[in-house]
C-alpha cells in the first residue's frame, strides 16, 4: 500500500464538509495538492474504507495533514492479507514479509509458532496463513498491539499474551516452539516520545 508523507501545509485543497459526498476527482486533487505521490490509489482506498459518505472529508483530511494512509484507512496490506492497524501501533512494512518468507522456508512444517514483539500480529498472522493448521501464540508488553494483534491473530485460532518478552508466554511452550518469529522495535528509546 502507498504510504508517501504529504505536507500537511495543504490540506486547505481539502473538500469543504458539505452535505454532498465529495467526487472521486476531488479527493484525489486534495490529495495530491497535499502532495501524495500515489493519489489516485490512495482515493480509491479512502472511498473504499469510509463506512458512511460523510467519513470521506475527515479522512482525507487527516491523510492530506500527514496521517498514514494505513491509519486512516485502518489497515495495511500485509503478504495478501488485510491486518487491522490502530494509533500507537507500527504499521507493518512490506520488508518485513522477507522474515515470514525466511520463517516459511526454514520450517515448512512448523506446528507451533510464536510471534514476539508481535506489533499488529502481521507476522504471526501471515506465518499462520502459510502453515496451514498451527498452534500460533503472540506476545507484546504495549496495550494497543495487544488489542491489535487479538483483532487480527483471533480469527486465525491464535492467543495473544500481554507481557514484556518471553515472560508473557505460557511455560507449556517451552521446547515445543518451530518458529520463534520476532521483528522487534527498532525506535531509540530516547525517540519513542517522538
Amino acid at each position: 500500500m502507498p504510504s508517501s508523507s504529504p505536507s500537511a501545509a495543504s490540506s486547505s485543497s481539502v473538500p469543504s464538509s458539505s452535505p454532498a459526498v465529495p467526487s472521486r476527482d476531488a479527493v484525489v486533487a486534495a490529495l495530491r495538492a497535499a502532495g501524495c505521490v500515489f493519489a489516485e490509489d490512495e482515493a480509491e482506498l479512502i472511498l473504499a474504507a469510509a463506512r458512511d459518505p460523510r467519513d470521506i472529508v475527515p479522512m482525507v483530511r487527516r491523510r492530506a495533514a500527514g496521517t498514514p494512509l494505513e491509519l486512516v484507512v485502518g489497515w495495511a496490506e500485509f503478504r495478501g492479507r488485510r491486518i487491522t492497524v490502530e494509533p500507537g501501533v507500527f504499521v507493518p512494512r512490506r520488508r518485513t514479509e522477507f522474515l515470514v518468507e525466511q520463517a516459511l522456508a526454514q520450517a515448512p512444517g512448523a506446528a507451533v509458532v510464536v510471534d514476539l514483539c508481535c506489533g499488529s500480529g502481521a507476522v504471526g498472522a501471515a506465518l499462520a496463513a502459510g502453515l496451514g493448521q498451527v498452534e500460533l501464540h503472540a506476545a507484546d508488553i504495549d496495550p494497543a498491539a495487544v488489542r491489535c494483534a487479538r483483532r487480527n491473530i483471533a480469527p486465525l485460532g491464535g492467543r495473544v499474551h500481554s507481557g514484556d518478552l518471553f515472560d508473557a508466554l505460557p511455560g507449556t511452550l517451552r521446547g515445543r516452539v518451530d518458529i520463534l518469529a520476532a521483528n522487534v522495535p527498532y525506535v531509540p528509546s530516547g525517540e519513542i516520545g517522538l
